[in-house]
């Protein structure tokens, strides 16, 4: 009897701990309440109406990062309530002295830079799709889309834009954001009393990362599958009239100094986006004579390899919904990249922008298991350039099917249209001929349309430890008929102290979609290539090293004369430390038998690599990344090794220093130092990018961007000026011009003006 007096006690004490566990650690599939407000809504930050106090509360914040097996030490609540216009979000982010970490006050902010934190809603309730909206201390704000369940970082895009208001005030021990988001500003189904929906906090000053719903370590908390449920007491107000008209006006001048006489434009435009909601989860938006001359210039790339490098899409008008055309096919066989629309690459390889004359886009959920895009654009005839008018058209399907897996069917057509094609004097652009043997004769075919048909089967178990895709794809066009299929297949399997990944993909020689992203196309007669790797994180119980990720994997490439052109191995590990400071080592192996004509450097200077030559090299890859709280913080890294049949240095670095919250200096430079024997070429080639990013207000910035690229030969400008004088509307003041290195003497300049303004009717 004594022995269970003593033991009775512990046994309830455990018990006691192993239930208060369960409810603190908030399950996916966790509801939360959401109540229409009973009174009008402040947005002071101070949270004292009657609708606040009575509201459900998500708390009990679970980490997910450094460690995933506690509350976290901060704790953050979050509470929703509605009214009939808008929907109305708190977050009381609890805190104390420590400085936030905030890089600026510029909008759309990064995401890993910031002390912030975010709601994750999937109006929808797919498991798929869905819409972010992120705030920091300062009160800075970002919005983005969510697609493919958001698995991985790659799912989430931050170039969407809309309207929505907050408030954040801070106080001893917590900051409080107050936000209101109109239901006209995003999509949602009509009827649904059931959302997607999850918090995250990402502390960067500690390195924390935590989420009202418990997530592993090794997946990321703002994912769907760990997501809970937000209940409403009734279905979400129906929106009837939702057309937002957001006309422009533009103008500018240039000039081009390296012709004489000096040549000289001035020019003036206007033209208007649309968005008008069909259903309250269905859009149209219309676009006439649109014009991107605000979107931020690419990033210079120094590109060593024999394919094309891929520059992200960031035009406002391609980029909601779309993951349904972005995502079809696979990433080296893509049917349709929006950056083919409008963008043309002239006769020495440079792209050049094509007038844009309309564009319309049907796009949303047709109900919980069907989502839909349908594209229509119209470029206009750029003599410059060779080409007549195009037209682009793109359709997708998708059905979406258990918790987070779809199929879908794309289908892509590009059109030249109008005047006598047939005339090659006139249009003259490549992508319109192609040469074809006939006997002992060439004779160079015209080709006016390109269409592919690609289906897409998408699985993902409902913890995301499985995921599984596939793909196959055929191509029509007036230069083949046969061998224009394109196919793959990938596993991938994530535990907390393993991934694993295979895949095999095929791309036959005549596989051509034109307006998508294939880089092989023109380098192989059809290519299979098959990869495998995995990675083996391990947490050892430091107090410095947060994780230990020891890697490797193989890359095969095969040519149909069954003839192994490529194969790569590489073997490393990264460091992960608790200060947020990452190291780098990695060792590679690299075989290629080359396929076509092409040197690395200069194919007109120097002498080419010949079709059936092999050459093996080896390098090593180190990098490492300071402490990313700190106010200065730096990146640094080198590759060197053999490359082809000579020598390659690989230096990159990076330097930042922020002035919170007020702005950032920063330098990028990458430099190759590449030693080819004989008359095959020897170079020093590096891109050295100053950037000077200033916001003056939270609605006032300023971006100057220079890039120095040796290999263009070109100092390039680029000063941005944006003033968001209210929500949704801009105006901006670019400043472009090109200089010589040596003297910077100008080549050419240019300055525009966009003047926007969102309404809404």
């Amino acid at each position: 009897m004594l022995l269970l007096s003593r033991i009775l006690p512990c046994v309830l004490l455990v018990l006691a701990l192993t239930t208060v566990s369960a409810q603190v650690k908030n399950a996916p599939g966790a509801e939360l309440g959401i109540r229409k407000a009973t009174g009008p809504i402040i947005l002071d930050g101070k949270l004292d109406e009657e609708a606040w106090t009575s509201a459900s509360v998500a708390t009990n914040f679970f980490l997910n990062y450094p460690a995933d097996t506690t509350l976290a030490r901060f704790q953050t609540e979050a509470r929703l309530v509605y009214d009939d216009h808008s929907l109305y979000i708190s977050l009381v982010c609890y805190d104390n002295d420590m400085p936030n970490i905030v890089q600026s006050l510029r909008r759309d902010f990064d995401y890993s830079g910031n002390d912030n934190a975010s709601i994750m809603l999937g109006p929808y309730h797919d498991g798929l799709n869905g819409f972010f909206f992120a705030i920091t201390p300062e009160g800075v704000q970002s919005e983005g889309t969510i697609a493919a369940g958001g698995r991985e970082s790659g799912n989430f895009n931050g170039s969407w834009d809309n309207k929505w208001y907050s408030k954040v005030i801070k106080l001893e021990d917590r900051w409080v954001a107050e936000i209101r988001i109109p239901f006209k500003s995003f999509r949602y189904k009509n009827g649904a009393d059931t959302w997607d929906i999850t918090f995250v906090r990402y502390d960067l000053k500690r390195n924390e990362v935590s989420s009202w719903i418990a997530t592993p370590i090794q997946f990321i908390p703002n994912s769907f599958a760990y997501s809970g449920r937000l209940k409403w007491d009734v279905p979400p107000p129906h929106q009837t009239a939702n057309i937002s008209l957001i006309p422009y006006v533009a103008g500018g001048t240039s000039a081009d100094r390296t012709t004489t006489p000096e040549k000289t434009a001035n020019d003036l435009q206007a033209g208007f986006d649309a968005k008008v909601g069909v259903t309250p989860s269905l859009n149209l938006d219309i676009t006439v004579n649109p014009d991107f001359s605000q979107v931020e210039v690419d990033r210079q790339v120094i590109n060593l390899t024999r394919f094309e490098y891929q520059f992200p899409e960031r035009r406002q008008f391609f980029l909601e919904n779309s993951d349904l055309f972005d995502r079809a096919g696979w990433p080296d066989a893509r049917p349709f990249f929006s950056r083919r629309v409008g963008l043309a690459q002239d006769t020495s390889g440079l792209l050049r922008k094509v007038p844009i004359e309309y564009g319309a886009r049907l796009s949303g959920s047709l109900s919980r298991k069907w989502r839909t895009s349908l594209m229509h654009m119209r470029t206009k005839e750029t003599a410059a350039l060779g080409l007549p008018d195009q037209t682009y058209t793109a359709a997708a399907i998708q059905r979406n099917f258990w918790k987070q897996s779809s199929i879908q069917l794309t289908y892509v057509d590009k059109q030249s249209i109008g005047g006598n094609l047939a005339d090659s004097v006139k249009y003259f652009h490549p992508s319109l001929w192609e040469e074809k043997v006939n006997g002992s004769t060439t004779e160079k075919v015209l080709n006016t349309y390109n269409r592919t048909a690609t289906v897409d089967l998408d699985l993902l178990s409902a913890d995301n430890k499985w995921y599984l895709s596939g793909y196959l794809s055929k191509s029509f066009d007036a230069f083949a008929s046969s061998d224009n299929w394109s196919g793959g297949g990938f596993v991938q399997y994530t535990r907390r102290t393993l991934q694993f990944f295979a895949m095999r993909t095929f791309i036959q020689e005549n596989f051509n979609a034109e307006p998508g992203y294939v880089p092989s196309r023109g380098v192989y007669p059809g290519v299979s290539n098959t990869s495998i790797g995995f990675t083996r994180p391990f947490y050892p119980e430091s107090k410095r090293i947060v994780k230990i990720s020891p890697q490797a994997n193989v890359n095969l490439s095969s040519i149909p004369s069954g003839v192994t052109t490529d194969r790569s191995a590489n073997v490393g590990f990264m460091i992960d430390f608790l200060n947020t400071a990452n190291f780098q080592v990695q060792y590679t192996h690299t075989f290629q038998e080359l396929t076509n004509s092409f040197n690395p450097i200069d194919h007109e200077k120097y002498t080419n690599f010949l079709p059936g030559e092999q050459y093996t090299w080896n390098n090593v890859l180190a990098s490492y990344r300071s402490d990313q709280r700190k106010l200065l913080k730096y990146a640094l890294g080198t590759a060197p090794g053999s490359f082809y049949n000579g020598t390659n240095l690989y230096v990159f670095g990076e330097l930042n220093y922020r002035y919170q919250p007020y702005g950032s200096v920063s330098l990028r430079l990458d430099y190759y130092d590449v030693k080819l024997p004989g008359n095959y070429g020897a170079a020093q080639l590096f891109i050295a990018s100053p950037r000077f990013d200033l916001t003056l207000t939270d609605k006032i910035f300023l971006t100057t961007f220079f890039q120095y690229n040796t290999r263009a030969d070109n100092v390039n400008l680029n000063a941005r000026l944006q003033w968001r004088y209210k929500p949704a509307s801009d105006f901006f003041l670019v400043y472009t011009e090109n200089y010589l290195p040596g003297s910077l003497s100008s080549k050419n300049y240019s300055l525009v003006f966009k003047f926007t303004y969102w309404l809404n009717i």
